[in-house]
């Protein structure tokens, strides 16, 4: 159990107190973890005892089904000054930008899509006011599929919490750093990272940088693990010890709060008379986490051929049907490209699969031009797509008897089994590009039957 230096970051105001840590984090991917904010906090040797110590609740919070197995089962034991009943009861906050049940959408187009980032906004809006969902599958009340939203904002969010019932969060940022303060501890978050909050967990965001953009996966299935390695062994990939998952941190504060919950794709808020995240002690292995893209040991081929994109796979959400992910989260780091006499960037395809991208930061090495960082780009069930006509002309005629790298740059994809369906939002938005097609207009005719 650690027992992290506390130091307070302001004096609190009357009748409350506010214990706040610099973020500090411990390794290790869905590990039992076990941290305290005051030493003591944590039982030994069982979960409820008759009473905990310093007179706060034990409380268990479950990710998966009680009976699911042991390498599977996820929850957490939390020793907090109230329990997470307390609040008023909630009534509807009307909110048009979310979806959660894609039956609903506009029928869906077998054009590829691609859209220009977000505009900051012009008025005050906090993390949760940023949200607009852009595509998705499934349904959130049947706990599949997922939903793809973006997010775009100016403020921090001001005695307002937020959680989400409908799935967990893997929030990309893109542009601007956010502090996430979760009933679970503190963590610091900047492009080039993630972070996976789970479905249920209590917390606020805070905009360090003044705003902030970027892009959301909503998982309403399995929870996201790590892959297994197969044929690559036991390294490479994402490290384990390298998804760090934040210490106890604590708010003892009392006054006029505001908690939103989003279910079944809906806004609701409630008043709660404290600060949720009150929670002293816990241990587990259902707790947010965060990881550093760059960690990624990145796997290619040092021969011929570009390899299948599995090999960039970071999480994966399973489905029921073994070796099929319900989603992949798949990211293109920097990397050596060294195949000979090989088309090095993604050759041209089709998936039964659907892909939606996303670019944190510089070029994407199969689009010169048009897909900017903060932007988006979805390639449909069966929908062709590919390098564009700039890329193809210099790839095939570039020099691959000497390895390349292909570096500054970090693009992402959220791939799943079943189709994306924009919502009308992304279907109406000046954000869509409506020339993207012309992309691969340019492509000439090679054929010559009289030369090999």
């Amino acid at each position: 159990m650690d027992t992290p230096t506390r130091t307070p970051l302001r004096t609190p105001p009357a009748a409350s107190s506010r214990l706040e840590i610099e973020p500090g984090y411990q390794s290790g991917f869905a590990n039992e973890f076990a941290t305290e904010a005051l030493p003591g906090a944590l039982p030994e040797g069982r979960n409820s005892p008759q009473r905990a110590a310093y007179g706060l609740y034990a409380e268990q919070v479950s990710g998966t089904a009680f009976t699911a197995p042991r390498g599977h089962n996820r929850r957490s034991w939390l020793y907090r000054i109230r329990p997470a009943a307390v609040h008023k009861p909630f009534t509807p906050l009307p909110s048009e930008r979310l979806v959660a049940n894609f039956a609903d959408v506009p029928p869906t187009p077998p054009n590829q899509l691609r859209w220009d980032p977000l505009p900051m906004p012009t008025e005050p809006t906090d993390f949760i006011d940023g949200w607009v969902t852009m595509a998705g599958n499934g349904a959130a009340e049947a706990m599949n599929g997922c939903a793809i939203h973006l997010y775009a904002a100016n403020r921090s969010m001001q005695d307002r919490f937020f959680y989400t019932a409908d799935g967990e969060l893997l929030i990309v940022p893109q542009a601007g750093r956010l502090d996430i303060a979760t009933e679970m501890g503190r963590i610091e978050l900047a492009p080039f990272e993630i972070a996976v909050i789970p479905r249920g967990v209590r917390f606020a965001v805070s905009l360090p940088d003044g705003a902030a953009r970027g892009y959301i996966c909503e998982n309403f299935g399995a929870l996201l693990r790590l892959p297994d390695l197969g044929p690559i062994g036991s390294n490479g990939l994402a490290n384990p010890r390298d998804f760090l998952t934040p210490h106890a941190a604590y708010e003892d504060r009392e006054g006029d709060f505001e908690l939103v919950a989003k279910l079944n794709g809906n806004l609701w808020r409630a008043d709660i008379g404290h600060s949720p995240l009150d929670v002293v002690a816990w241990h587990g292995n259902y707790a947010p986490y965060k990881y550093d893209l760059r960690r990624f040991n990145t796997i290619g081929s040092i021969s011929f051929d570009h390899p299948d994109p599995s090999i960039f796979l970071v999480l994966q959400s399973q489905s029921d049907t073994p070796g099929v992910d319900s989603i992949d989260f798949v990211i293109f780091p920097p990397r050596w490209l060294a195949a000979e006499d090989t088309f090095r960037p993604p050759w041209f395809h089709r998936n039964v699969a659907s892909e939606f991208m996303g670019l944190v930061h510089g070029v994407y090495d199969a689009k010169a031009e048009g897909f900017v960082p903060g932007g988006a780009s979805l390639h449909n069930c069966m929908s062709g797509h590919g390098p564009d006509a700039d890329t193809f002309e210099k790839a095939s005629h570039s020099d691959t008897s000497t390895p390349k790298k292909v570096g500054d740059t970090m693009a992402f994809m959220f791939e799943t089994r079943t189709l994306i369906k924009p919502t009308r939002f992304a279907l109406e938005t000046a954000q869509l590009q409506a020339h993207y097609y012309e992309c691969w207009q340019g492509l000439k005719k090679h054929f010559n039957p009289e030369q090999r």
